[in-house]
């Protein structure tokens, strides 16, 4: 089969292989799958760098998302999943081969049936950035007439925050730094929409919620963010954090958060427990289905330009999520 590999860390066009390899053989609870769209997130480009620290297998194929086909079964998984359309999640966490390739051998059950309405390149998009947004919230949890602050509201994950937000009955209030990314936004359904790099977003958000402030904040970037999140978040509310590039060693304010009552909850969405995961999956399918969440795609590569791809998702100018048709 034609696959992308690399042996060593480095920049993308210093390591990465294309080539033929073997094709791989599903064992007894997996499923083998005809790969049809790998999904590129940051952290496929950082441990490729070697930002995630050493390799952890000789040989790794990349991407923990994608989309493809069951073409076989090991004897352990019902036969009626072949030729079923799938989305997959964590193909290459603690694995050392990914989905970009033309096929991928996975555990059947990190193989979900994929509503028909999406196509490949968008069931490429669903394993870490809408798992990860899921993660932000509370299971049955409420937001009938509470207000949240999604912060990077056009990233690839801040987008789909907005929508949930937005399906669990929130008011959103987002930032942003551009008009381009107010557009993205906008578009997502969030209510306000501020450039935190123009706007005193204190100020503007105290002026939006008539001075009480923010029932829960989802943050891209912990660490950046902290003064202001703890002068605009109420009493007893809740910061969930999925980042903090900007700062990655905070000073942590303590009595701050003591005083109000703060709670601080970060997300790692590759060990989420077993019951959260299956939950979400349910949820995040039934959304699909309905066309509840939409996606934002910036470009669409040929496997054989893998190099492009992964230079395309490291470009901080970036505006949606990064795809390669297999």
């Amino acid at each position: 089969m034609f696959a992308a590999w690399y042996i060593k860390t480095g920049k993308a066009n210093d390591v990465m292989h294309l080539g033929q390899i073997e094709k791989p053989r599903p064992k007894s609870h997996e499923v083998l799958i005809k790969v049809k769209a790998s999904g590129i997130n940051p952290s496929d480009v950082k441990k490729r760098d070697g930002a995630r620290g050493p390799m952890d297998f000789k040989k790794i194929i990349p991407h923990s998302d994608g989309s493809g086909i069951i073409e076989s079964v090991g004897s352990k998984v019902n036969p009626k999943r072949i030729n079923q359309r799938v989305w997959v999640w964590n193909a290459a966490w603690k694995r050392p081969f990914g989905t970009a390739a033309e096929y991928l051998a996975i555990p059947s059950n990190q193989a979900v049936e994929m509503p028909e309405n999406i196509s490949f390149e968008e069931g490429a998009c669903i394993g870490i950035p809408i798992l990860t947004a899921y993660s932000c919230f509370n299971y049955s949890e409420s937001l009938a007439n509470k207000t949240v602050l999604v912060t990077g509201g056009a990233g690839v994950v801040g987008r789909y925050i907005i929508q949930i937000a937005k399906i669990l009955g929130s008011n959103v209030i987002a930032t942003v730094s551009s008009e381009q990314k107010k557009e993205v936004a906008q578009n997502a359904g969030a209510d306000f929409i501020l450039n935190y790099k123009k706007d005193d977003v204190v100020e503007r958000i105290l002026s939006i919620t008539d001075q009480n402030g923010i029932d829960k904040i989802i943050d891209v970037d912990f660490g950046a963010n902290l003064d202001i999140s703890t002068r605009v978040l109420k009493t007893n509310s809740e910061i969930v954090s999925y980042g903090s590039m900007g700062n990655p060693n905070p000073v942590f304010p303590f009595y701050n958060f003591m005083f109000k009552g703060l709670t601080l909850r970060t997300i790692i969405v590759y060990d989420l427990e077993n019951e959260v995961r299956n939950r979400a999956i349910k949820d995040i399918n039934f959304w699909l289905k309905n066309n509840m969440l939409s996606h934002n795609i910036q470009k669409v590569y040929r496997l054989k330009d893998i190099v492009n791809a992964h230079l395309a998702t490291e470009d901080t100018r970036r505006i949606g999520s990064v795809i390669l048709k297999v």
